[in-house]
């Protein structure tokens, strides 16, 4: 394997109280450790996710949270969190975190307020309620960190016509909400939009663990193996990288360190892309996820 020419931007996306609380500064000591800057993308408000096992009825779901082993990926308080036990907030239970990722110079922007919200309800949701959604964590971000959010990605790669078109009027420098192969501008449901999307490339470690023989183990190898010349997105989460396989993760970013390969941000990764070609956005299901993303079509 080698990753000469290869360019990687590492994505986080912070779901739960969890991932924020203990994920999330485990990840920071490890991208520190290795001079890494990353695109970090924050739930803020509560932390809903028993919420999630509705979902348990969606095709390919029950798989994933035995592959994975959810609980303790997760941990069982999680698992109540929204129906038996209170839902937590997530950032203002502990705001230095936020400003401490601000700090150490990760590029820092909005996953959702309410992510199980976002990620099973966005289809009925209209405008007005996207946009109190994304308005809500904007706010909570801004007073937390004394400056706006320029960035965002919807949880689950879940976007609709609608919510793209808030992201145009909420003025957002890029969004990650979708995965595919290089930035580009998205169409969907007849329009354009002008907010560009920079998708991600790789699978996430919950799709391919346990998966044509991909463990704990020899998942850093697996991921080199799928490094490819030109720009690499790689979206990991607080919750796993940050957690049960956060010595895979290092172990990976050893290897990385090791080789000729760059890393940038996604913010940095897509001015790199200009110009930008349109293409559409379709949900479509992808190996190892119940349910369907937000992918760019070829």
């Amino acid at each position: 394997m080698t990753v000469e020419n290869c360019t990687l931007a590492i994505k986080i996306d912070i779901d739960t109280l969890k991932g924020y609380r203990e994920g999330l500064p485990r990840l920071l000591d490890i991208l520190k450790a290795h001079g890494v800057r990353a695109s970090v993308f924050f739930s803020m408000g509560p932390d809903e996710s028993g919420k999630a096992l509705r979902r348990i009825f969606r095709k390919g779901f029950l798989t994933k949270m035995l592959r994975t082993r959810a609980p303790s990926t997760y941990g069982l308080r999680t698992l109540f969190y929204g129906t038996l036990l209170p839902a937590p907030m997530i950032v203002p239970s502990d705001p230095s975190l936020l400003c401490r990722a601000l700090d150490e110079g990760h590029e820092c922007g909005i996953h959702a307020w309410n992510h199980v919200l976002w990620q099973d309800r966005l289809p009925r949701m209209t405008r007005d309620v996207i946009r109190h959604e994304l308005g809500m964590a904007m706010e909570l971000f801004q007073m937390v960190s004394g400056v706006r959010p320029s960035c965002c990605a919807a949880p689950g790669w879940q976007v609709t016509p609608d919510s793209l078109a808030v992201q145009d009027e909420l003025g957002f420098a890029y969004c990650s909400d979708t995965r595919g192969s290089a930035p580009f501008l998205p169409r969907m449901g007849g329009q354009t939009f002008r907010t560009p999307q920079v998708p991600s490339t790789l699978p996430t470690l919950d799709e391919v663990l346990g998966r044509d023989g991909v463990s704990a183990e020899n998942a850093a190898d697996h991921y080199l193996d799928l490094l490819e010349p030109g720009l690499n997105v790689l979206t990991i989460h607080t919750e796993m990288e940050g957690g049960v396989m956060s010595e895979a993760f290092n172990a990976f970013m050893d290897a990385c360190s090791e080789g000729a390969l760059t890393f940038m941000t996604l913010g940095e990764a897509l001015a790199a892309s200009r110009p930008l070609p349109e293409a559409d956005v379709e949900m479509r299901p992808i190996p190892g996820r119940a349910g369907t993303v937000a992918t760019q079509a070829n």
